[in-house]
């Protein structure tokens, strides 16, 4: 019996399992900076286990699953599998092994998600949490409604006992196809604009409420240990101290075009990493805005397309808001690369449930 396989799938499997041997071999390569957060998890030496919060979350769960015992490069052989058979049920677009940018940026997403995912990662619980959202909008066996509502619920749980800003992509979201619904000249501009203004105003009631901005609270926190240190040649400092609303406001602006649109990142050229990341960056928001562009004139038609897209824009800003540096920013972004292949390939998607 003659066993077939499509061009399109041979491609996805051959980079699968070329970067399986990346995820192996990244506990020998890699410098020990990146090794930090995986460190935390596995050993736990401050007892931060527990139910609610990122790492306690995440501890427990190579706690639990026994996954703490294991060595890195044998953690990386198991987790890296789960990840690329969750896109590969997402479904391997036609023409998947052509050499063009979309399929370049997927293929460099893969690699990121080799390198960041693989090990001990808080990403991976992102990921596989973010991935039922997406098959239920591919797959559309729920009404639109269904889906929104039960997407908007895990949102806000995952941010309840997660990753806090999680539950105000809901708010950015509903805010931001509000917006979509009143004719404008450039829609697309205008939906994003409002969308970092949503962002701002939540940050302004944090100020009101707690004394501090949402910016001022997380990324200059965090940075102002790091001011000094070699490992952080790609922080992102906001050019007027955040502690003041106008200061926050332009903090959070500032914030959005560095993570998402980094040509400001071009300083470092000598640091090839940063850059590969600002190239892929740059093609990655280009392509999704021209997607969210199209799916805003016909939001009839690509309902649950807009949608993930509003999800996907709405991380993106929030991103802008509380993310440290660009290496951060990158990681984060693997965590939900399953909404940006699904963003990528939707078309594609379209067809084979037509």
């Amino acid at each position: 019996m003659q066993f077939l396989i499509k061009r399109s799938t041979a491609a996805f499997l051959l980079i699968a399992m070329a970067n399986l041997v990346v995820a192996f071999a990244t506990f020998f390569v890699l410098p020990p900076k990146f090794f930090y957060d995986s460190a935390i998890i596995i050993y736990d030496k401050l007892n931060e286990v527990g139910y609610i919060g990122s790492y306690p979350l995440t501890i427990l769960f190579y706690k639990v699953t026994g996954l703490r015992h294991l060595p890195f490069p044998l953690i990386a052989l198991l987790q890296f599998p789960i990840l690329m058979y969750v896109l590969y049920k997402i479904g391997i677009p036609e023409g998947f092994e052509k050499l063009n940018v979309k399929n370049v940026l997927a293929y460099l997403g893969i690699f990121m998600i080799a390198i960041f995912i693989a090990m001990p990662s808080k990403e991976f619980l992102t990921y596989l949490f973010i991935t039922p959202i997406v098959f239920m909008c591919a797959n559309k066996r729920f009404s639109f409604r269904k889906t929104v509502v039960l997407s908007v619920l895990m949102l806000v749980v995952f941010g309840a006992f997660y990753r806090p800003y999680f539950a105000l992509i809901p708010i950015i979201a509903g805010g931001m196809y509000l917006i979509s619904c009143i004719n404008f000249k450039n829609k697309t501009m205008t939906v994003i604009f409002y969308g970092l203004l949503i962002a701002f105003f939540l940050s302004l009631s944090s100020g009101i409420l707690k004394g501090q901005y949402f910016s001022e609270m997380s990324r200059e926190l965090v940075n102002k240990t790091r001011m000094n240190s070699a490992d952080a040649n790609s922080l992102i400092l906001s050019p007027v101290k955040p502690d003041t609303w106008y200061g926050e406001m332009i903090a959070i602006f500032y914030g959005f075009f560095t993570v998402n649109v980094p040509v400001n990142g071009l300083k470092h050229i000598l640091s090839p990493q940063i850059v590969v990341f600002i190239i892929w960056q740059l093609l990655l928001f280009y392509i999704l805005l021209v997607r969210f562009s199209k799916c805003l004139r016909n939001r009839n038609e690509y309902q649950f397309e807009l949608f993930i897209l509003l999800v996907l824009f709405s991380f993106f800003i929030l991103q802008g808001v509380f993310e440290p540096d660009l290496g951060s920013a990158i990681r984060h972004k693997t965590g939900i690369f399953p909404l940006i292949y699904f963003a990528l390939y939707y078309e594609h998607f379209r067809k084979k449930i037509q």
